[in-house]
């Protein structure tokens, strides 16, 4: 099958697509989430395309993937809102796998998954799940080899 986003070359041949996750930092208040997605919404060019929650008793950070890294960065910033980035493989799972599967392969080379969620919008009508691994190259080269569709940023819906 082939990938959605052109591979990057790298020393060891291989770099696969991957996505600017941000995490954002906000007081743990009532309607702190909303703001932060209003801003989103508010932004023309660059629409969250998967979020997540981790609240604690004070804070909570906002795990959030977008279609447009550079203006998403530029938001946060303008608005002073405290976040860090990482990368992070976007994997389609197709008919003819299961998440449990994507899970069994990984598993198979020791590769860790420190988290994952779904996404709100996935570009081929299948499942879409964004993944943290201890390990993107070999990770996304093991996914491409068992015909799941890693995508990158450029692949991510436009609504």
């Amino acid at each position: 099958m082939s990938q959605a986003s052109t591979p990057t070359p790298t020393s060891q041949g291989y770099s696969p697509p991957s996505v600017t996750q941000f995490s954002v930092f906000l007081d743990n208040k009532v309607g702190k989430l909303l703001e932060l997605l209003k801003l989103f919404d508010d932004a023309s060019g660059c629409q969250v395309c998967a979020f997540t929650v981790q609240e604690a008793s004070d804070y909570a950070v906002i795990r959030i993937l977008t279609n447009n890294a550079s203006a998403a960065k530029d938001l946060l910033k303008s608005q002073r809102h405290p976040h860090s980035e990482r990368q992070l493989l976007v994997v389609e799972v197709p008919d003819e796998h299961t998440i449990t599967r994507l899970c069994l392969f990984l598993l198979g080379a020791e590769i860790s998954i420190h988290f994952a969620y779904p996404l709100i919008f996935g570009p081929g009508g299948h499942p879409t799940i964004a993944l943290a691994v201890d390990d993107l190259t070999l990770a996304g080269q093991i996914l491409r080899k068992k015909d799941f569709r890693l995508l990158g940023e450029q692949d991510l819906p436009r609504v």
